[in-house]
């Protein structure tokens, strides 16, 4: 059993495609193939359905892609250890992250771990909460950044930045609120609504908050469902409707003077933004490097 072999069987898994497995581990296709065949082979079984469309596990690949992921962890470790020890470290963290942390929290935690360890490289890609949290119960990935808690009980969250959702408004005579005011509820129903859509960690917590004071979507007036926090900020701004949004997420624009921050009586719409992974995997050394980073980056000010 060799290594490549081990890693043709993940980025297979991982991205349901030998072609693709292919283009990450800079290999062809057919030898991407022939490790697995080879791994297949002597471990007499069959560990990928390719009999559909669709790349899929068999059962023995379910039990045996647990150990491949540990078996380059454990290589991974072996090596960050002495490379740490030399004070070499180095490699490339890939995130897959929600779009709140993703467009406006980590620039600011890649800048600061960049400065302990400056030969280390980030791939970064963009899925909704949800989806992460989805990826990382199938095991398409083991680790993710979001925005929102998803109850399992194979999930360990460790949260890393305290965020608020405020009302966004423009700024002009038609809200004549100081920023930062607190509005009745009533104000909600009143309004043009702009929301995430379905899945996004924001859009969750909203839903959730208004539900707690017997509120529904449906009672409010919502001409858009959009995926793009910056389209959502530019709508807002030209007056079509107004938002929920992340504090942060609009910090330039409230600074600029284009919008306002306001705030609802008794809806609390504070939340964490969380490091996810999932208890039955070891990360490998290099995340668990950037996760204990996380940890004392908590109370960081941006």
């Amino acid at each position: 059993m060799e290594f490549n072999q081990l890693e043709s069987f993940i980025s297979v898994v991982k991205h349901n495609s030998f072609s693709y497995a292919a283009k990450e581990l800079y290999t062809t296709q057919p030898s991407v193939s022939n490790n697995i065949k080879n791994l297949e082979k002597e471990l007499n079984t069959t560990l990928l359905d390719r009999t559909s469309k669709t790349i899929t596990l068999t059962d023995s690949g379910k039990i045996f892609y647990k150990y491949a992921v540990e078996l380059i962890n454990i290589r991974d470790k072996a090596k960050f250890t002495i490379l740490e020890h030399d004070r070499k470290v180095e490699g490339e963290i890939e995130i897959c992250a929600s779009s709140i942390p993703e467009e406006y929290v980590l620039p600011y935690i890649i800048k600061d771990f960049l400065k302990i360890y400056p030969k280390v490289s980030f791939s970064v890609a963009h899925k909704n909460s949800k989806n992460v949290i989805d990826d990382i119960l199938e095991g398409k990935l083991n680790f993710g950044i979001v925005g929102a808690k998803y109850y399992s009980e194979l999930l360990e969250y460790i949260d890393f930045y305290e965020d608020e959702l405020i009302l966004c408004v423009p700024n002009n005579n038609k809200y004549p609120w100081y920023h930062g005011e607190y509005l009745d509820i009533d104000i909600l129903f009143s309004e043009k609504f702009i929301f995430r859509k379905t899945g996004s960690g924001t859009r969750r917590l909203i839903e959730e908050s208004l539900s707690d004071k017997g509120i529904s979507l449906d009672n409010l007036n919502i001409i858009s469902f959009i995926d793009s926090n910056e389209m959502i900020k530019k709508m807002v701004e030209l007056g079509l409707g107004i938002s929920f949004m992340s504090k942060i997420a609009v910090k330039n624009e409230i600074d600029l003077k284009l919008v306002k921050a306001l705030r609802i009586k008794d809806l609390d719409l504070n939340r964490s933004f969380y490091f996810v992974h999932s208890k039955n995997r070891t990360l490998s050394p290099l995340v668990e490097a950037f996760r204990d980073f996380l940890i004392h980056w908590k109370n960081t000010k941006i």
